[in-house]
């Protein structure tokens, strides 16, 4: 199965080149580190008696987030990690944040036989890690002809990702054979994985590092600073978190309404992709809307409409909101955007129906009463306009939200122990 894929990727890399480049070249930031995407990393050198080295492998945003106590705990413990990601926006994360704590970073390799073999002559880790959903075909071949361990930490299948890889089994096989230790977010995902093939003795469910976020909490100095910076008036502020393109449009429709029924009130939309700025201006002129974009620097004036266009800012824009809707959750969107942090900072949740990527995580803060579910854009208003005018409601979803934080702890040491076990074995 190895060589069909390896026949067909090239083709099909051809094929989805044009649409991948467009994406890029619309993202930005891909200029530097873009001969990594073909194995040209730089050449790390020969590990001396005794020292360890990880690669290590993230996409999202939220994993780059999500990884730091595990770089920092190696760190600790003398172990060397070469940190790549996928995405410009990961990879802008990563060298803000992880620069002191690798020994380089870079873009994954594109996971065809002569790249991915470039790449591990010279990165030559003792270990690898990749988090979530990465698992390469070849790198995880590059890493068994190696005798490397692969250490699958915080695996999940998503609900369209477990309905295709049991329809086509030699795919699953070629996707989780190469994997050493896998490492499930919930028992849910463990029972999905064991029912595709994998050895449970290969298993151990650490739960979802995600959930053990910490969050650095601005001073109420920085706060009004930050306030004033993109022009938000006194009053309360409806945060959009991570949106998808329609959902602007229902968050723009909930202020007026709320704003209608005599509550002093403004909007911090945070899109999920930068990009999409232009788009959303452009609705924003055609409401007449008062707005400023974070990316254009300080707000001249108070403003209706603030826009959260900048990377890596969102933890502090929430600590300014009321109530946050989890963006990517109103029909046509099903997947949903993680709403963690927005409970891990006691704010009250609201999200749509389509949370399918954080489905465990929605339906544990709606049975706790951490959350509230919303059907469309009109509930979504009266939700908005509800809880705005009721703070003792605000309250006990935020209390609600920073308990399930509390008892969601624990994941990244589990973690840390299969980690620390593998690398002891080499």
């Amino acid at each position: 199965m190895l060589w069909i894929y390896r026949l067909l990727f090239a083709p099909a890399l051809l094929v989805m080149a044009p649409a991948y480049v467009l994406r890029m070249w619309r993202r930005g930031g891909y200029g530097g580190g873009f001969a990594q995407r073909f194995g040209r990393h730089p050449k790390l050198a020969k590990l001396p008696p005794g020292k360890k080295r990880v690669w290590l492998q993230a996409v999202s945003v939220g994993e780059m987030f999500a990884i730091g106590p595990i770089l920092q705990a190696l760190q600790r413990d003398g172990v060397e990690v070469y940190l790549t990601t996928t995405t410009s926006t990961g990879h802008r994360i990563a060298l803000d944040r992880y620069g002191g704590l690798t020994v380089g970073i870079g873009y994954f390799p594109i996971d065809w036989w002569p790249f991915a073999a470039r790449a591990w002559r010279r990165i030559a880790p003792t270990l690898t890690i990749i988090a979530e959903g990465e698992r390469w075909p070849e790198h995880m071949r590059q890493a068994a002809k190696r005798g490397v361990p692969v250490v699958c930490i915080n695996a999940r299948l998503s609900d369209r990702s477990y309905a295709r890889m049991k329809a086509f089994a030699p795919a699953a096989r070629l996707m989780l054979d190469g994997v050493t230790r896998l490492l499930p977010c919930s028992a849910q995902d463990e029972a999905r994985f064991r029912e595709l093939g994998v050895p449970a003795e290969t298993m151990f469910t650490t739960g979802n590092i995600k959930l053990d976020v910490h969050i650095t909490m601005l001073g109420e100095t920085e706060r009004e600073r930050l306030r004033r910076e993109l022009g938000l008036p006194r009053g309360l502020v409806l945060l959009g978190s991570s949106t998808w393109p329609g959902e602007t449009d229902a968050l723009l429709d909930a202020l007026r309404k709320t704003r209608e029924q005599g509550v002093q009130c403004s909007l911090l939309v945070v899109p999920r992709h930068a990009e999409r700025r232009l788009e959303i201006e452009r609705l924003l002129q055609k409401g007449k809307w008062k707005y400023h974009f974070r990316s254009r620097g300080m707000a001249k004036e108070e403003v209706d409409v603030a826009v959260g266009d900048t990377t890596g800012e969102l933890r502090n824009f929430a600590q300014l909101a009321d109530v946050v809707f989890v963006g990517k959750s109103l029909p046509p969107h099903g997947e949903g955007q993680t709403p963690v942090e927005a409970a891990a900072l006691e704010k009250p949740i609201v999200f749509g129906p389509g949370m399918s990527n954080f489905r465990l995580i929605a339906r544990d803060l709606l049975a706790r009463g951490a959350a509230r579910e919303v059907r469309d854009a009109a509930g979504l208003a009266t939700a908005v306009a509800e809880l705005f005018r009721d703070a003792a409601q605000r309250e006990q979803l935020a209390a609600a939200a920073a308990q399930w934080h509390r008892d969601n702890s624990g994941a990244v040491e589990r973690t840390l122990r299969v980690i620390r076990e593998e690398l002891g074995k080499r």
